[in-house]
């Protein structure tokens, strides 16, 4: 009879291997879908993949090596993306917030663990946990443009600050559970301390200059930063330290000779969130043991003592601190959002207690505590991104700052328009032309993406040919065309790249109006399109050509106006608008229709506006009645996570499909700030996809109910 369980645990290295990299791959992509962090994600995976789940996996000694390395890479990850630049000019309230920060929430937590009558050792690392923090909701800080608030400032350095103590603290924990602790041996710590310090601040700087100087090659400036990384990492155990604290001493020295945007920084953020985190990640699961939840009330009240004394103990710091500032108390949100989230330190904390035996034989971390500060870090990560998303909705609408594209010679304008088919192309040609700066007569981008296959000559040409007949049309109108035929395995990368490359400052790209393309409304590549890139995105159906369009349409989003692409989708409608000569109706809430308003009276007297108040988003289909054959009718949306982003916005394309069909439509995604929200990294982990698993289950009741 066949058994399968006798297959288990694998044991066999290159099947092992294969495993965790399936789980490397899927993971992130289910997490995304239930809005867990990667981080944790990579931990549940290692749960139900060891011995105490589904027992699929041996820990072999790959975990033990790619885990260490993992921990270390982690460490340094956390500290090369500080901006260290940002902090010298607060280099005293820095120092305060991260002091109180770490204290505050140390004290809170060290005694609130007594209630368990824990150890001294156990206490004052738990206290260490807490009191250090990871930025994981730093992302929604940088989507909402915010880096420079004092509050972000204040934050990232108390980050810093703070993680340097507890790593401290740790050391001396480490060093006095596995020596004495008589005065000699402080006195002994503290100075190989203080010599090793000094030692690399001064020695590594000085390499690292002469190295890079003298070696350009890729491969070999890589491996020297990581030799450099392990040689700390190594000396620093050597001192009686934690490798981490080498490892995160590393990443401050080497912070100024790797840009953030750099090659180096690139490949040494793709291995480590490639390989070495994850695997380490998923080893910290198969360590996991849940079934401890439901043995007794241990684990469950270790973990309340954790969330509330550590978020209790961050909060009076970050609002005292913005007290002393005179902050708002949004600011003060915003400081404790940013440092309540507890993940990659944690996770490096813990286990070195874990590993850490004393001279009885005994881990000084146990199974219960480790499950108990993996809950944790769930819990504080959804407490931080809830608290750092409301936060810093409250600051942008605050403080009122609209971001007015500078006209003239700084304006960046430079149009991409990718396009396919013929008989579209033009159209898309006709109404870049019309929203240009014809003042700066800058030439238009146009491409056509092809796939990298055995039909690539013929599509070549094909699209060769269709960017002659833009060429042509465009040089009508006495227009410059930039055109390019791009191979990529990817049409929306190809597209995203081209991007880039031509510096273009917004995309101007046609819906598909062929079944046969995709039976989806946003076609095969829209979406990948608009959430790999944050730059402003129009996307248009025309059905007729555009000189006899007599009205245009425009339904605004409330809070449209603190995104900072509001006045950029605005001067191009307005352009529109005065070139065709035809009316424009604004529809929205009458705060973002003043603005818009007072900006097309400043600036585009000529056209012949009319405003209407739309007070809630549900009203887009009664528009439906009011749009003729002849009219254009604007959406401007939003990105998922945006400040004026609405859940109502996930049914756009229903209500398009079902209420507009056959309408002339553009879709406008304004400008935003920050990385894309595709873009995954172990240090600073976010999830944000275009549908959650949520809500596809909502959806399919609510289809299944016929509300």
């Amino acid at each position: 009879m066949f058994n399968l369980a006798s297959y288990f645990p694998i044991t066999e290295p290159s099947l092992i291997f294969l495993v965790v990299l399936l789980v490397i791959l899927c993971a992130p992509i289910v997490m995304g879908k239930l809005r867990i962090p990667h981080i944790v994600g990579m931990v549940i995976a290692g749960m139900l993949l060891g011995q105490y789940g589904f027992n699929i996996l041996e820990r072999d000694d790959s975990f033990e090596l790619f885990g260490n390395v993992g921990l270390i890479y982690i460490m340094f990850l956390a500290s090369l993306e500080i901006d260290m630049e940002g902090l010298k000019k607060n280099k005293g309230k820095v120092l305060l917030f991260g002091i109180l920060t770490f204290v505050i929430p140390f004290f809170l937590t060290f005694f609130a663990t007594k209630i368990f009558n824990a150890s001294f050792h156990v206490s004052a690392l738990l206290g260490c946990i807490m009191a250090a923090n990871t930025l994981i909701a730093y992302p929604i800080v940088i989507r909402y443009g915010l880096q420079k608030k004092p509050s972000v400032v204040l934050s990232v350095g108390a980050t810093m600050i703070a993680l340097f103590f507890a790593l401290t603290t740790l050391a001396a924990i480490v060093a006095s559970v596995n020596q004495s602790s008589n005065w000699r041996f402080w006195l002994l710590f503290i100075l190989k301390i203080a010599v090793f310090i000094v030692g690399i601040v001064l020695i590594i700087p000085r390499l690292t200059r002469c190295f890079l100087r003298r070696y350009s090659d890729a491969v070999m400036q890589f491996i020297f930063v990581m030799a450099m990384l392990f040689l700390c990492a190594v000396l620093s155990s050597w001192v009686g330290l934690q490798s981490i604290f080498g490892a995160f001493l590393a990443g401050l020295i080497l912070n100024r000779y790797i840009p953030q945007v750099s090659p180096l920084m690139n490949r040494i953020e793709f291995i480590g969130n490639a390989i070495f985190i994850p695997y380490f990640l998923i080893g910290v699961g198969m360590l996991i043991d849940i079934r401890l939840l439901w043995q007794g009330g241990t684990t469950l009240m270790i973990l309340l003592c954790l969330v509330i004394a550590g978020t209790i103990g961050k909060a009076i710091a970050a609002y005292l601190s913005a007290r002393f500032f005179r902050l708002p108390a949004s600011s003060g949100t915003m400081m404790l959002g940013l440092t309540s989230a507890h993940a990659a330190g944690a996770i490096a904390i813990v286990m070195v207690g874990f590993l850490l035996k004393t001279p009885s034989g005994f881990a000084v971390i146990n199974n219960e505590i480790l499950n108990a500060v993996v809950l944790m870090i769930l819990f504080t990560c959804i407490i931080s991104s809830i608290l750092t998303e409301r936060s810093a909705l409250r600051i942008t609408m605050r403080d009122k700052e609209h971001f007015l594209d500078e006209m003239g010679k700084n304006d960046d304008e430079k149009i991409l328009i990718p396009v396919k088919y013929p008989e579209y192309a033009n159209r898309l040609t006709n109404l870049a032309i019309l929203m240009r700066n014809k003042k700066l007569n800058r030439s238009l981008v146009v491409i056509n993406v092809v796939y990298d296959d055995h039909d690539l000559p013929q599509n070549q040409a094909v699209g060769n040919r269709l960017l002659k007949q833009v060429e042509e049309y465009a040089s009508s109108a006495d227009v410059r065309v930039t055109k390019q035929v791009r191979i990529a395995a990817n049409i929306a990368n190809g597209i995203k790249h081209a991007f880039k490359e031509f510096q273009a400052s917004e995309i101007l790209i046609g819906m598909h109006t062929h079944k046969s393309v995709s039976p989806k409304f946003w076609g095969s590549f829209h979406q990948s399109l608009y959430n790999g890139l944050n730059r402003q995105i129009m996307m248009a159906r025309l059905n007729q050509p555009l000189a006899t369009i007599r009205r245009i349409q425009v339904a605004v989003p409330s809070r449209a106006q603190y995104e900072p692409g509001f006045y950029r989708w605005l001067e191009r409608l307005a352009r529109l608008a005065g070139n065709l000569d035809c009316r424009m109706t604004f529809h929205g809430r009458t705060d973002t229709l003043s603005l818009i308003q007072e900006f097309l009276t400043n600036r585009h007297r000529e056209v012949r506006a009319e405003f209407q108040s739309m007070e809630h988003w549900n009203e887009l289909p009664h528009l439906a009645t009011t749009i003729a054959e002849d009219h254009l009718f604007v959406v401007v949306t939003a990105r998922k996570g945006t400040i004026s982003y609405k859940t109502a916005l996930e049914r756009l394309p229903d209500e398009l499909t079902n209420h507009f069909n056959g309408k002339n439509i553009l879709i406008v995604y304004p400008d935003q700030y920050g990385d894309p929200i595709d873009h995954l990294t172990f240090a600073r982990p976010q999830h944000q996809e275009e549908r959650s698993a949520y809500d596809e289950i909502i959806a399919w009741i609510r289809k299944k109910l016929k509300l």
